[in-house]
């Protein structure tokens, strides 16, 4: 289903009107975005295909050129652009009206026909063909807001963050545990500083060696086997 109607005048307005075509379909995907120049098969009935274009888009964009208003077909109840922009309005469908040009100047409600002054109360977008790049994701962003089916299809929007190891930091803890509640996912690593004795934080088998006399105290659970290894006797020399 085509979201995005583009609507442009011939010669007035078909650069731009390409130019928005082809990043749009970049992004949002070909099947997305609607110009009659590019979608409309051959040997097709093209009063059929727009007509019914305009009725099922989510946005209607209305590429505005330096003549646009002041073109006398505008005023003909024939014009494919007039009748386009009218259907989009029966319809309750978003008109985004584009300027061509970074100095094209706003819509004059008075420069425009009866029926389609509506459209200077329209808040609109620029769009520079040469120096096109932010102009362009302007209006492609516009669109996400407008439509949820080109935000869910957006190929700029930014990644998800995928489930992995668990990384933290923690500063000034000079005593007692650190917890970390709710689910883990992936990997969790310790990193321990400052100790003093043996630690074992896995499995398996811990191993002591003294080489004076003593012992091993073990607190809580003891898993695995527990070896000693302890230096020559030390006897005093009074009990020899």
């Amino acid at each position: 289903m085509h979201e995005v109607f583009i609507n442009y005048r011939t010669g007035d307005g078909d650069e731009a009107a390409a130019l928005l075509e082809q990043a749009l379909s970049h992004r949002f995907g070909d099947d997305r975005i609607f110009r009659a120049g590019k979608s409309i098969p051959p040997g097709e009935d093209y009063t059929r295909w727009l007509r019914q274009a305009v009725r099922r888009c989510s946005v209607l964009i209305a590429v505005i050129g330096p003549e646009w208003a002041r073109d006398p077909r505008l005023r003909k109840a024939d014009d494919w652009v007039r009748r386009e922009l009218l259907e989009a309005r029966e319809c309750g469908i978003p008109v985004l009206p584009v300027l061509k040009g970074r100095g094209a100047a706003r819509l004059d409600r008075a420069e425009l026909p009866r029926e389609l002054r509506w459209l200077a109360d329209m808040q609109s977008l620029r769009l520079d063909v040469r120096d096109n790049k932010g102009d362009l994701a302007r209006i492609g962003d516009t669109l996400t807001k407008l439509v949820p089916a080109l935000r869910e299809a957006d190929r700029n929007a930014p990644a998800a963050p995928e489930a992995g190891t668990t990384r933290n930091s923690v500063g000034q803890v000079h005593q007692g545990p650190v917890v970390q509640t709710r689910d883990f996912n992936g990997v969790v690593g310790h990193d321990l500083k400052g100790g003093h004795g043996a630690f074992h934080l896995g499995t398996g088998d811990q191993n002591n060696i003294s080489f004076r006399d003593g012992g091993t105290y073990v607190a809580g659970d003891l898993r695995g086997n527990l070896g000693h290894s302890f230096g020559q006797s030390q006897d005093r020399e009074e009990e020899r």
